[in-house]
């Protein structure tokens, strides 16, 4: 069957229409167009990912930015969470893993850009939103314009600015952007107050951004002032509920940028009293895509690597010129002087999430470990990075007929393209919802006739047509493109897809995985090795079944231990070797009857008394990982008296660094699991 497109309409881009952009000392702008970023000039996609610095260990920093460039990600957002900084009205702390301006220089030195999220309100899974208790307490209304507020907003953001003063994109620094406040739906003239307050006290960044999500209408934002971010998320740990979600809307092309609405053709384009953000006027851009879920205690989702690839792979299609992850990087809350630092059903939430734990299943884990969905979406990144300038300009241009979430038989793709050249995308997943073979696929952009292939399994990826390589047009590739070094462009193989290339001018079809045409090479891998494939500096390698990382200017592996790689040498692949001097620890545990009363207890007891089970753990060294075999509703493990981890079951081991027992009296407490919650295992 031939699947055709709409009609392609080329969008009026405006310019200089935000209050937006700016320079760098060497001359270097970024601005904002109503399509895409521009920086240098020219078109500009980036990636961003999450990385909390208040949740982890300031020596961590350097070396987990270090794997998240390795990842493709080329800026780092970070939530400031005021009451980490202020838990203690007048006592400021910005010193250790709360000290920004190191996050921020560790950083550029790892080749990041930052965004920088100053709330005052902030949610994240935070305790009061990241309000201080103190604050809480204020007669005044918070989140609002009134002279009391806004005092403490004032000083909160003038104790950040101090911290990093001079690291500003205009100073020569890596703060490109400013989001203000969080999923403030309603109130544009407050968001508009805090970003004036800002510029007032000195802050000064190319971006200013809030977040979009509301309705159909979209979230009440100062139009010119600021360009709003959307999210999207493979499921709902937030829900009241413990059933099964239907089929996510972020499986199918939809351009919609707001998800929460519901029937779309009924529904005004405009809210009651007139309200619409003005889409048009702003890049599609995402500060929340879910490349993992954080589990409440009553809903345990566990989003696998399709989960989020898929979804980031089909929002990059819809138009989607800013790939924003949330998280991209677990990490573990501090608990404070008075109080815990979760969210929970005790700080008037809906929720109970862990005390401790907030590694988010993701592409780095807490404990600085990749996930399933890291290597994966590398596979975009690698190509946003090197072909963006070219993708940023393109348009979304739907299917001929609209395949929704809930149509688990017809093909799902949709393309990108500037009238002529372009990439098509097309989707084969729906999370937890399998789909019907397609066999006998032939898509037509209106330029080019692919050749028939069948499209079978779980599978997702991007084609490109009539691409000006070299001093050819390549008329199509029926295989992923990956990046390019020099004049060597590499592509992943399509599972179940023959890789074959074909040029115009040229009745030829070239389906060898590594040729040469008219002095352009053409280098096709497997596509399990394209997940350890990583551009790190001017270089290319492959990692046997390691993910590799530069730090310091040496190569790494996250894995410990000895690895193995291939190295791109202009020609092929060769083989390397690195000997890293690694034990494991030993690790034992022992029952034991309750050495002390934990702390927590309310947490081992959630939805009734619960019986528990205590375990003393030994590690004879504090290197490699502690893995928990067991299965329990809630475990805590506590070193010499101090809570140092914990954890929802989620199906499947959990591994804590050696680090946290190792020459200390340590214990495992575990309540009794129970069928009370949703679970995907």
């Amino acid at each position: 069957m031939v699947y055709k497109f709409k009609e392609y309409k080329k969008s009026e881009i405006l310019r200089n229409h935000l209050k937006m952009g700016g320079s760098n000392p060497e001359g270097e702008r970024i601005d904002v167009t109503s399509l895409y970023f521009e920086k240098g000039g020219k078109p500009y996609l980036g990636v961003m990912g999450e990385y909390h610095f208040s949740r982890d260990k300031s020596e961590n920093w350097y070396k987990e930015l270090c794997k998240m460039k390795a990842g493709g990600v080329g800026i780092v957002a970070t939530y400031l969470f005021w009451i980490y900084h202020e838990e203690i009205e007048g006592e400021f702390d910005f010193a250790g893993d709360l000290d920004i301006r190191k996050f921020v220089l560790d950083a550029k030195r790892a080749g990041l850009d930052v965004v920088i999220r100053i709330g005052p309100w902030c949610h994240g899974e935070c305790r009061n939103g990241g309000f201080p208790d103190w604050l809480c307490k204020k007669p005044y209304k918070l989140r609002d314009n009134n002279p009391e507020y806004m005092e403490k907003a004032r000083i909160w953001y003038e104790r950040i600015f101090a911290e990093v003063k001079g690291l500003f994109y205009k100073d020569g620094g890596n703060i490109i952007g400013v989001q203000f406040e969080n999923e403030l739906v309603d109130n544009a003239e407050h968001i508009l107050a805090l970003k004036n307050l800002a510029l007032e006290i000195g802050y000064d960044a190319p971006i200013y951004t809030a977040t979009g999500w509301n309705s159909l209408y979209g979230a009440k934002i100062p139009t010119e002032d600021v360009v709003p971010v959307f999210a999207a998320y493979a499921d709902a740990p937030w829900a009241g509920h413990t059933n099964k979600l239907p089929p996510s809307p972020h499986y199918a092309f939809n351009t919609q940028r707001n998800d929460s609405a519901v029937g779309l053709d009924i529904i005004s384009p405009t809210a009651p009293d007139g309200w619409r953000i003005p889409y048009e006027k702003y890049p599609f851009i995402t500060c929340e895509l879910g490349a993992g879920l954080h589990p409440t205690h009553h809903r345990r989702p566990v989003v696998s690597g399709m989960d989020a690839y898929a979804m980031s792979l089909v929002k990059l299609g819809c138009g989607n010129n800013l790939i924003g992850y949330y998280m991209y990087h677990g990490g573990v809350n501090k608990i404070g002087k008075n109080s815990t630092f979760n969210e929970s059903k005790d700080t008037g939430y809906p929720n109970d999430y862990a005390i401790l734990n907030y590694d988010y299943r993701t592409a780095l884990s807490s404990y600085g470990e990749t996930g399933e969905c890291y290597g994966l979406l590398n596979m975009i990144h690698m190509f946003v990075n090197d072909f963006g300038e070219i993708l940023a300009p393109m348009e979304s241009v739907e299917a001929e007929s609209f395949v929704r979430e809930t149509d688990f038989e017809n093909l799902r793709y949709c393309m990108r393209t500037n009238g002529e050249s372009g990439f098509v995308f097309v989707n084969h997943y729906q999370r937890l919802y399998p789909l019907k073979d397609v066999e006998k696929v032939q898509i037509d952009t209106g330029s080019v006739l692919f050749p028939e292939f069948d499209v079978k399994g779980d599978v997702s990826f991007i084609m490109p047509f009539n691409l000006n390589m070299g001093n050819d047009v390549l008329e199509y590739a029926t295989s992923q493109l990956l990046c390019k070094k020099d004049n060597t462009y590499f592509f992943a193989a399509i599972p179940n897809v023959k890789a074959e290339y074909k040029f115009k001018g040229n009745e030829c079809i070239f389906d060898t995985n590594n040729f040469m045409y008219n002095g352009v090479r053409f280098v096709t891998v497997d596509w399990e090795e394209a997940k350890y494939l990583r551009k790190l500096g001017s270089d290319i390698f492959i990692g046997n079944r390691c993910d590799l990382y530069i730090e310091k200017g040496m190569l790494m592996a996250v894995q410990q231990g000895n690895f193995e790689y291939k190295i791109w040498d202009g020609h092929e692949f060769v083989e390397g070797m690195e000997d890293v001097e690694f034990e494991e620890a030993n690790v034992s545990f022992y029952s034991v009857d309750e050495p002390f009363e934990p702390p927590y207890p309310d947490q081992l007891h959630f939805g009734g008394r619960r019986s528990l089970t205590w375990k003393k753990i030994e590690a004879d060294s504090p290197y490699g990982f502690v893995e928990i075999p067991y299965s329990y509703d809630v475990a805590q493990i506590y070193a010499s008296g101090k809570l140092v981890a914990d954890n929802y079951y989620m199906g499947k081991p959990w591994r804590v660094p050696a680090s946290l027992v190792f020459l200390k009296d340590a214990y495992l407490v575990m309540s009794e699991l129970k069928d009370d919650f949703y679970k995907e295992w």
